[in-house]
Order: C-alpha cells, then sequence, then structure tokens
C-alpha cells in the first residue's frame, strides 16, 4: 500500500497517510478539519543487485568471464596478504629471554 502526502491549504499542515490505492482521498485535515490536497510526488527509485536479477543472470557471455577473472585476481590478491600477514605473526610470537 502506498503512503500518500497531503498539505492543507488553510493551516499549512503538511502529513502522510498510509492508504491502499483504492481509498479516496482523505476530507479532513487532523490539525484543523478543512479539506487537504494531496500532494504530487515523484516515485522512489531502486536498483537491482545481487545474484536473481536480470542484470546479474542475463549478461553476455563476454561479461561473465570478465567478471570471473576480476574476481579470481581479486582473490589471488588477498590470499597472498593473508600469507604474508600470517608470517609477519610467527616471527613475532618467539618468546624474548
Amino acid at each position: 500500500m502506498p503512503t500518500y502526502q497531503y498539505r492543507c491549504p488553510n493551516c499549512e499542515n503538511e502529513f502522510e497517510e498510509f492508504q491502499s490505492i483504492i481509498d479516496a482521498p482523505l476530507d479532513k485535515c487532523p490539525k484543523c478539519g478543512q479539506k487537504p490536497k494531496r500532494i504530487i510526488t515523484g516515485g522512489v527509485g531502486f536498483l537491482l543487485k545481487g545474484s536473481g536479477f536480470y542484470t546479474t543472470d542475463y549478461r553476455s557471455a563476454s561479461y561473465k568471464e570478465a567478471a570471473r577473472k576480476d574476481s579470481a585476481s581479486g582473490q589471488a590478491a588477498s590470499d597472498s596478504k593473508s600469507k604474508s600477514d600470517s608470517s609477519t605473526k610467527k616471527g613475532s610470537d618467539k618468546k624474548k629471554p
């Protein structure tokens, strides 16, 4: 169900109302009781992310291959960094006399 915005021309009160799309517009302002006007607003945009959506599932084969290569190179860089970090820690674990 959409949220509609209203403005009262009498008291300038602005408020929102959660209504069904088939409900009639409100006829009373909660502040002064006069008839409010429904405000026309721009909709809300959204972006599809993650697997299961058209932009990720129906890409061309060349795009998917490039994405796999990019992912693999990022993983290799991450693995080499974690190996160097662990070797540094081993050297610092030695007890001092």
